[in-house]
């Protein structure tokens, strides 16, 4: 009778350690603040039905996306990130959980933090990202109106995360895919999983290159990241939605591999539209379309202090810009298509 009760007990408490562990978190005193931003782990697992197969609704190089639904039936995001150290956690957590409000953002509602591991939640964006649009055939191609109204979203967001944050937040991996549509298509700017804050202060170290191949600015690696290399993410980005095609491509003949170059080859021997994406049909503007193309070659210019500021970006993106301020950007920068 004794050793069956002392077998329960057993039982017991290996049941209530597997569970303890199974919903573990990490808390550390300087998170306080942040408390109403925090979810507790056991809630964002019975969200996702335990972060089931089928609730994933993307993977990336730096962790997986679920759907979930929390008890009230608000539908969010829960993105999974690993974490080794605890190096760049409290800035990384104050940037994701600060004051960061804008239309164009995606709304970030909570974070949890696991040993190893960072839970960011956010608002479930219905239509998913951009880049579903432009590169899997299941889905309808979006019209060069729908294409530069997102791009004026992503402008706008950018320039609000440079100059309407104190201090200023880099985003540091502008993409496609990091572009989601909400339920009425309007481009929001998410994954914050790469972001810091701004300090021109900071040694090199403190600001290491990071970012998605194509992407990055050729200085990173000599300066660490800053505004302007978010702006020539950004202008990658332009390309990459103007040509319907991904900034690097090794399938590609070798001229046509590297998207900037192609682009700015395809300029200098005057067949610049040639590069729009096929799928855009005939419902656009040339002069728009060519605006837009070299607008990208501009933010990606190899010289930093040449690209444009994202509040000029925006200047060039309105209607009025088209033909009045950008030209004289452009013709200021003639020179800048060089390899």
């Amino acid at each position: 009778m004794i050793l069956l009760v002392i077998l329960l007990l057993m039982i017991l408490g290996g049941v209530y350690l597997y569970r303890r562990n199974k919903y573990a978190e990490v808390r550390e005193s300087w998170e306080r603040v942040y408390g109403p931003h925090r979810f507790s782990y056991k809630s964002l697992y019975k969200a996702t039905n335990g972060f089931s197969e089928d609730n994933r609704v993307g993977r990336g190089g730096f962790g997986e996306v679920y759907k979930g639904t929390l008890p009230v039936g608000r539908h969010i995001a829960v993105k999974k990130l690993s974490h080794g150290a605890e190096q760049g956690m409290q800035q990384f957590v104050a940037i994701t959980m600060g004051n960061l409000q804008h239309c164009n953002l995606v709304p970030l509602l909570g974070y949890c933090r696991r040993r190893g591991e960072l839970l960011l939640v956010s608002e479930y964006m219905p239509n998913g990202s951009l880049d579903q649009y432009l590169f899997h055939d299941q889905n309808p191609s979006p019209s060069w109106l729908r294409r530069i109204s997102v791009l004026k979203d992503i402008a706008s967001a950018i320039n609000y995360l440079h100059t309407g944050s104190n201090p200023a937040v880099l985003h540091r991996d502008i993409k496609a895919s990091n572009v989601m549509l909400d339920s009425e298509f309007n481009g929001r700017l998410g994954d914050f999983a790469m972001a810091g804050f701004h300090d021109p202060q900071a040694n090199l170290s403190a600001i290491a290159a990071v970012g998605t191949i194509g992407y990055m600015a050729p200085e990173l690696i000599r300066t660490g990241t800053s505004k302007e290399t978010d702006v020539y993410a950004f202008g990658a980005f332009l390309l990459e939605v103007t040509c319907g095609r991904r900034p690097v491509e090794p399938q590609l003949p070798v001229e046509k591999q590297y998207l900037v170059k192609w682009v700015c080859d395809s300029w200098k021997v005057d067949s610049l539209l040639e590069t729009r994406d096929p799928n855009l049909g005939r419902e656009f503007l040339h002069e728009e379309v060519e605006m837009v193309l070299k607008l990208g070659l501009v933010c990606t210019n190899a010289l930093p202090e040449s690209r444009p500021d994202m509040g000029q970006v925006m200047q060039y993106l309105k209607p009025e810009g088209t033909l009045t301020g950008f030209l004289t950007i452009f013709s200021r920068y003639w020179g800048f298509c060089q390899f």
